[in-house]
């Protein structure tokens, strides 16, 4: 995201060990495919297709701004009601649109096995409101674009901590979506799941104060990317189908 800037049945993992031909470097569910498709074609177009004016114009009415929120509500159109979620379609450059397909493509292709389109849907505009409300949290009232769907792809790793983790602490990405939910307790007791979510609050911080990140601090949301992960982690069991 930018500023404008059960475990795996023991039949499938020997079969997994035995045939690893059978588990394919590239094998996306065909809804997660769309919706990279959808995502590059958003950026295809408004990088490429429309004048600077009509894309600024997008930007205004469909990015998340805090400082919508700092006014009445009434005396404003209603950008306020879907950008919350319509940020997310949006990037503010190639990079920043591959850096988050790879991280779908690793996280978001188990959770979206696991729970199905329908669902999906739901949590990703839940994941994504939730990641700007901790972002407005820290920046009440400031003219700050956000864009981008990495507060969404943080709910998706949130999310895959809570299942994807075999008990010896490897994931199988054919088979990881079969793996028995841990609760939030049986996750934070987890050497794999305390290990993966350490580093990863450990590199936001570190984004946090302007570290691995070339425009410094500001030019990443960071917050939102905690508060999509903790959504995912947290709630994650409302969406889950299985026990």
């Amino acid at each position: 995201m930018e500023r404008d800037q059960t475990a795996t049945p023991p039949e499938a993992e020997r079969d997994s060990a035995a045939n690893p031909a059978r588990e394919p470097a590239f094998n996306l569910p065909a809804g997660l495919t769309f919706i990279l498709l959808f995502l590059i074609a958003i950026h295809v177009l408004r990088t490429y297709v429309l004048p600077p004016a009509i894309d600024q114009e997008i930007i205004f009415n469909f990015a998340f701004l805090p400082a919508r929120y700092d006014h009445p509500l009434a005396e404003q159109g209603l950008a306020w009601l879907w950008s919350p979620v319509t940020y997310s379609f949006l990037h503010g450059s190639w990079e920043h649109l591959i850096f988050n397909i790879f991280w779908m493509v690793a996280f978001g292709a188990p959770v979206v096995r696991r729970i199905g389109m329908g669902r999906l849907a739901v949590f990703w505009c839940l994941s994504a409101a939730a990641a700007v409300a901790l972002h407005t949290a820290f920046h009440w009232g400031e003219m700050i674009v956000v864009v981008g769907a990495s507060g969404v792809v943080s709910g998706f790793m949130g999310a895959a901590a809570r299942f994807v983790f075999s008990p010896s602490g490897r994931i199988s990405r054919q088979f990881a979506h079969l793996n028995r939910r841990l609760d939030v307790g049986e996750a934070l007791a987890n050497r794999s799941v305390v290990v993966f979510a350490g580093i990863w609050f450990l590199t936001n911080f570190l984004i946090g104060l302007g570290m691995f990140t070339p425009g410094g601090a500001g030019s990443v949301a960071w917050e939102a990317h905690i508060g999509g992960f903790l959504f995912g982690f947290l709630l994650f069991s409302l969406f889950d189908p299985r026990d």
